[in-house]
């Protein structure tokens, strides 16, 4: 039976409170360099300042101009696209569940102090947007639909075969975030396991454009280092197609250990081309510890 949504939330304030007050207090002033409210510093201008900016009295004592920084005020949007599809809920409980525990766990930290949060929950077979809003209220209701069952395509079944599913497209995920989040600037957290059709790099990088976004990849163990199961049936967790191996050859062992290399390697690449800042936690961690580390590393990207 799935945990209630209030009861996910309650345990989850509890091991925030435990793991995150005080570890992180301040550690999220501000998502970027703005004109707000607060002063900040004070930098030697460059030919893409806002003249605006500059700090007239201080230029005319040095002689050369300089422009004053300051932090954007506190509240801001906040938005949390998560990944739904076939392969975050292959294998049972698991990169889906990690997935929406990190979801809601973001949700409270960054709704804290009054900003807004908003998801968008992607599928190939539904998508599912919720405003933006503040509150308990509104973290119960990103809790309650990441909680509900998620759609289950229609599948076409060809000369009798076993019906094939379609593979994800990150790249209408994308775009989807980007046509929702235009109107404002926000934080972006996208929580997938970036298993799908190529072609999202692009997407991805434009929406980096005009947001700040965390990428943060839910892996299996499994899928970096198989276990040694003897002979089981594999099936591809997005298309359904299934295949009998031996998981004790060590040949094949091999090969897939460097597959998985490689996959990693080139996944790194690619956000990394793409802009964001990408973290990955893997379905055995410590999900609070593993959060800390994030936020963590988030405030130091800023400094």
């Amino acid at each position: 039976m799935a945990t209630p949504p209030d009861r996910l939330l309650r345990r989850l304030e509890w091991r925030l409170g435990r793991r995150l007050d005080g570890r992180l207090r301040g550690a999220y002033r501000t998502v970027r360099h703005g004109a707000g409210l607060d002063f900040t510093d004070l930098r030697a201008y460059t030919g893409e300042d806002d003249v605006r900016h500059i700090d007239w009295n201080v230029t005319a004592r040095l002689d050369e101009p300089f422009v004053r920084q300051y932090t954007e005020d506190r509240e801001l949007t906040a938005w949390l696209v998560v990944d739904r599809s076939a392969s975050m809920r292959f294998g049972g409980p698991g990169k889906d569940s990690v997935a929406t525990e990190l979801a809601v766990s973001l949700a409270r930290l960054v709704s804290r102090g009054g900003n807004r949060v908003g998801a968008i929950l992607f599928d190939n077979a539904a998508q599912r947007v919720l405003a933006p809003r503040t509150g308990r209220d509104q973290i119960l209701r990103i809790a309650h639909e990441l909680l509900a069952p998620a759609p289950v395509a229609a599948k076409r079944r060809i000369r009798g075969r076993k019906p094939a599913r379609a593979t994800t497209d990150l790249a209408a995920m994308f775009r989807l975030a980007a046509a929702t989040t235009a109107r404002r600037r926000s934080l972006i957290f996208v929580m997938s396991d970036f298993i799908g059709e190529p072609g999202w790099e692009r997407p991805l990088g434009m929406l980096t454009h005009r947001h700040e976004v965390v990428a943060i990849r839910v892996v299996d163990p499994a899928e970096l280092d198989l276990p040694d199961l003897g002979v089981i049936v594999v099936e591809d967790a997005e298309t359904g197609e299934q295949l009998l191996v031996d998981t004790g050859d060590p040949l094949l062992r091999g090969r897939l250990a460097g597959q998985a290399d490689a996959r990693e390697a080139e996944l790194t690449g690619a956000l990394r081309r793409a802009g964001v800042a990408a973290h990955r936690i893997t379905t055995d961690q410590d999900l609070m510890a593993a959060l800390v580390q994030m936020v963590r590393a988030a405030g130091r990207g800023r400094r």
